[in-house]
């Protein structure tokens, strides 16, 4: 298949893409910060710069792009039809780098939670999980 926009329209979509500030990460921060909450944003010296950080409770969330980061049974996540073994290889890198990423905090004392895009449109759900994330006993 052929991709509908032409390179110069595809490089601009893509050059808009961002790493911080997406809605739902800011949709996420709106939800920590009303529940009371303070972090710090995209530490640079954690593995995966993690998009908030709660060091008072050891605590990183991650807010992932369904389609960049691969949410398993996501429909956002879809596949490019155009340069398949690219994206096949691109996306496999990120899933590993997000895993190795993940592990090397746990190591260091820290607890995960990974919020995915499509999660973000029902605020009351992630609220619940953050909670339950932020009140569970560190490991």
């Amino acid at each position: 298949m052929v991709d509908r926009l032409t390179p110069e329209r595809r490089s601009r979509l893509m050059s808009r893409v961002r790493s911080k500030d997406t809605s739902p990460e800011l949709a996420v921060r709106k939800i920590v910060h009303a529940l009371g909450y303070r972090f710090r944003l995209h530490r640079r010296d954690l593995p995966g710069t993690p998009d908030m950080i709660l060091p008072k409770h050891r605590a990183v969330i991650f807010v992932h792009g369904c389609f960049w980061h691969r949410h398993p049974k996501c429909r956002k996540a879809s596949n490019p039809t155009t340069r398949v073994e690219f994206w096949t290889e691109k996306f496999r890198r990120n899933v590993e780098r997000d895993k190795t990423d993940r592990n090397r905090l746990r190591r260091r004392g820290w607890r995960v939670l990974v919020v995915w895009e499509c999660q973000t449109k029902n605020a009351a759900e992630v609220e619940r999980r953050i909670i339950s994330f932020l009140k569970s006993p560190p490991h």
